[in-house]
């Protein structure tokens, strides 16, 4: 389906009064042909590699931001899973090394982010991906723009709870060493991982894409909210059709700069992810869309049917619009980075127990929420494993971005700064799961997965 000019200018005003925007173009490099014997050269070559591409990413998206008046927020890179590309290189300096390696290239060519430092463990791990969990927390806290993550479980192979078992100490000795916690916020441990997601920070290049393809990431909490508040009387059915529309017309505009994108790089296209994805900024909230459609604040009684309604609409409006939807492609309902999460929690309207039943609905998990650096580290595995488990029975995507923010308690602050947001400290349930977590094997997988 061809997209046409005058369904860009149709959306000007989303721009201009709405926050819509390109939240993010995401390059992703297949860096497999880089390895060479010699660690130096090795080294180079994937510098080389990134930094020739990335340069061009930055030109021309610039160019497209000034034809279109169409904000491009932020430029991005993502890498074949680096554990794969490490077999040969297997030691802990070497690693560390690869990481300050791929953020010189990522700021020497302007990129905000680069993502794909981590592994696919979820039926077993390497000794590189065994290595890399290790090395985390020093990448983590001495990297400015790398960003990891794992895929420990999917719904074919069940859940690997030896590799969640070494989150929580992970986690916990990062947030000790990076800067405000901050480094944790770079980390996300998946369940079926996507592998064209341009999203960070679980943005990785795939094993089955090609050398190099572009993926667009769109956002439009502020269009959605906009029109949900101009029909505040009809009925579910009509609520989720005008949502779906809107959705259409973000996606086609998304697809259009992707493409146009793609074209001048001469790379191919690869997807629109079509999720709404929240800010701080006044507008851009996905929680004040919830709450323009009734609900007093998220966290009350009726705020699942409302994320599922949202995300019904979404996906149906973004698979209307485009062939190429990929990605994660729902709602963000991250706290940190949504202004309307953190009011929920400081209000006592949203906890973390609540937060996890939305999930079940919602595409990402439980993002960007922050808990007392005491929470002992089974706890946190714990609160992984609960999550990710979710995904795997209902057969989609589940992610966690947890922050244990040494030296704070639940109701405390923690800034962030940015795009990361303020977040609230949430309360966790003080009980254990500790004899049960050291059981550790693999959660076998659903029998779901048993469709052959």
């Amino acid at each position: 389906m061809s997209v046409t000019l005058e369904e860009i200018y149709e959306t000007a005003g989303m721009i201009l009064y709405q926050n819509l925007d390109i939240r993010t173009t995401t390059l992703g490099v297949n860096l497999k042909d880089c390895v060479d014997s010699d660690f130096e050269k090795f080294k180079e070559n994937v510098y080389t590699r990134i930094s020739s591409l990335a340069g061009r990413l930055v030109v021309e998206a610039k160019k497209l931001e000034r034809k279109y008046g169409v904000p491009i927020v932020n430029k991005r890179i993502s890498i074949t899973p680096v554990s794969l590309i490490m077999e040969t290189h297997c030691a802990a300096e070497k690693f560390l090394g690869m990481a300050q390696t791929l953020d010189r290239a990522a700021r020497d060519a302007g990129i905000d982010f680069i993502g794909g430092f981590g592994a696919l463990v979820q039926k077993g791990m390497t000794r590189s991906d065994r290595m890399l969990i290790d090395v985390l927390p020093e990448v983590l806290s001495k990297t400015e723009r790398v960003c990891s993550f794992l895929n420990v479980g999917s719904t074919v192979a069940g859940l690997n709870l030896d590799a969640v078992n070494l989150l929580g100490a992970m986690l916990k000795r990062t947030a000790e060493i990076s800067e405000n916690a901050v480094g944790c916020a770079k980390f996300v441990v998946f369940a079926n991982a996507p592998e064209d997601n341009p999203f960070m920070a679980g943005a990785f290049h795939g094993v089955g894409e090609g050398d190099v393809a572009l993926n667009i990431g769109i956002s439009g909490p502020g269009v959605v909210k906009s029109v949900v508040e101009k029909n505040r009387d009809c009925d579910l059915t009509k609520l989720s059709e005008i949502i779906k529309r809107t959705v259409f017309k973000i996606t086609r505009a998304g697809e259009l700069i992707g493409r146009e994108l793609a074209a001048a790089l001469d790379i191919p296209f690869g997807i629109v992810d079509i999720s709404l994805a929240s800010t701080t900024a006044a507008g851009d909230s996905v929680a004040n869309v919830m709450e323009a459609f009734g609900i007093e604040k998220i966290g009350a009684h009726g705020s699942t049917l409302a994320v599922a309604l949202l995300m019904n609409a979404v996906k149906k409006g973004g698979a209307m619009a485009s062939g190429n939807v990929g990605g994660l492609s729902g709602t963000f309902i991250p706290v940190s980075e949504d202004s309307g999460m953190i009011a929920a929690v400081e209000a006592g309207a949203l906890g973390l127990d609540k937060l996890e039943a939305l999930t079940a609905v919602c595409s990402v998990g439980l993002d960007m929420f922050a808990i007392p650096g005491d929470v002992p580290e089974e706890t946190i595995n714990a609160i992984i494993a609960d999550e990710l488990v979710i995904g795997i029975i209902n057969n989609k995507t589940t992610g966690v971005r947890v922050i244990p923010v040494p030296g704070k308690k639940a109701g405390d602050r923690v800034v962030f700064g940015g795009l990361l947001g303020t977040a609230p400290v949430m309360a966790v349930n003080p009980f254990s799961a500790k004899e049960f977590m050291r059981r550790g094997g693999r959660l076998p997988a659903p029998i779901t997965s048993m469709r052959n």
